[in-house]
């Protein structure tokens, strides 16, 4: 039995399970919740991901469809998003998994495509990304001003 609620104090919680952990003490850990906050760090990742491709498909839809906005800020937004997108894949390749799914690029593009008609009170943009992941992954890559082709 712990002595610290999960409930009432997650830290102080978290802070006792690592020292049962460490002291050798299985038997009083709170075995429940400690596999809840494991994957809880899965999922914290998986979205921090989804928000960083999301951010950078966002500007690249600005970047294409409000040329005559472009400036440093949204060209550093981009080469950030880039650089720390890949870092991600790679300190974490099971991340590459959902750049494979099909359903996971729909709600970032979904996401994406919402962030961008906020910011720039444009519709009409592309029901599904133009963009292959290698395209939007390339340092060279910027998207044409030309919307219709």
């Amino acid at each position: 039995m712990t002595t610290v609620a999960y409930e009432f104090d997650v830290i102080a919680w978290a802070q006792e399970q690592a020292a049962l952990l460490r002291s050798g003490q299985f038997n009083l850990l709170d075995i429940e919740h400690i596999a809840d906050e494991v994957e809880d760090v899965g999922k914290s990742e998986q979205r921090e991901f989804e928000n960083r491709m999301a951010v950078l498909l966002a500007h690249l839809l600005k970047w294409q469809y409000q040329s005559s906005h472009r400036g440093a800020s949204w060209e550093r937004t981009i080469k950030e998003q880039r650089k720390r997108i890949a870092l991600r894949v790679k300190k974490t390749p099971s991340l590459q998994a959902d750049l494979r799914d099909p359903e996971w690029w729909f709600g970032v593009w979904s996401d994406a495509v919402s962030r961008a008609s906020e910011e720039t009170r444009l519709t009409g943009f592309p029901e599904m990304c133009p963009w292959g992941c290698d395209q939007i992954m390339d340092t060279a890559f910027w998207p044409s001003d030309d919307v219709h082709g």
